[in-house]
């Protein structure tokens, strides 16, 4: 019975006849009924968020009111041993920490975050939040001087 089956292997080899054993087919790389498109969202501040937080800050609280030594060290105007940040991007934020809210204004420019983050004002920094871990995902610093 051995011989026989060994035969027919032999045989089948020979003969050019697709494997018993065949890798499966691959899948087509079009698009097909019930599949989801490749959607990325977008975790960091854009640009465009960039430059709309920034006018509006110097908008409203314009450039100055700062000794210049500490205008361009973009702190917030606070002197060296007080400006550290009590933040770091891709940390979550201490439970202790209290944030403010965002102006309306300001979330108008620079519209909702994406579903399942926030944005709040942290050190005079735009921070952009993960709801749930309270993960520091991106931020835009020196917006207060």
């Amino acid at each position: 019975m051995g011989r026989l089956v060994a035969g027919l292997v032999a045989a089948a080899v020979l003969s050019g006849a697709p494997p018993l054993l065949a890798d499966k087919p691959e899948k087509s790389k079009g698009k097909s009924k019930g599949q989801g498109t490749d959607a990325a969202i977008v975790v960091t501040f854009t640009t465009d968020q960039r430059q709309g937080a920034q006018a509006y800050f110097v908008e409203k609280h314009g450039r100055g009111g700062c000794p210049p030594g500490l205008a361009k060290k973009h702190n917030g105007c606070l002197p060296p041993g007080q400006a550290k940040k009590r933040y770091t991007i891709g940390h979550a934020l201490p439970r202790d920490i209290v944030t403010q809210q965002v102006p309306a204004e300001l979330s108008v420019r620079i519209g909702a975050p994406p579903s399942g983050y926030s944005y709040v004002m942290l050190d005079g920094d735009l921070v952009k939040l993960a709801v749930g871990t309270m993960l520091v995902v991106d931020a835009i610093t020196g917006l207060v001087d």
